[in-house]
């Protein structure tokens, strides 16, 4: 009932930038958390930030000062800006938002599909 649309992946040299972007439809009421985590290979998937509906943040340490989440309340959009990107940046980068659905008053996670991005020297 509920769709994460991801873009901006790609690959980037070290130092390098990029801005992921995720677009939750489907039949929403309500979205509280929406957040980005990253898995690479042969590590556990771990978070990267999260943001709630007002706006407040958080950062997993390995990226403060570099990563910046934010959110488009209106478009149902959260959005990572990633600067100063390392190799160990390297991973598959997933979307997620807990959500209301229309028809139930209870939240659900929802995952995007998840986007490559890497990072090279």
């Amino acid at each position: 009932q509920v769709q994460l649309v991801e873009s901006g992946g790609g690959s980037v040299q070290a130092g390098g930038s990029l801005r992921l972007s995720c677009a939750a439809s489907g039949s929403i009421f309500s979205i509280n958390f929406m957040g980005w985590h990253r898995q690479a290979p042969g590590k556990q998937r771990e978070l990267v930030a999260t943001i709630t509906s007002g706006g407040s943040t958080n950062y997993a340490d390995s990226v403060k000062g570099r990563f910046t989440i934010s959110r488009d309340n209106a478009k149902n959009t959260v959005y990572l800006q990633m600067n100063s990107l390392k190799r160990e940046d390297t991973a598959v980068y997933y979307c997620a938002a807990v959500v209301r659905i229309r028809t139930e008053s209870k939240y659900q996670d929802y995952w995007g599909q998840g986007t490559q991005v890497t990072v090279s020297s």
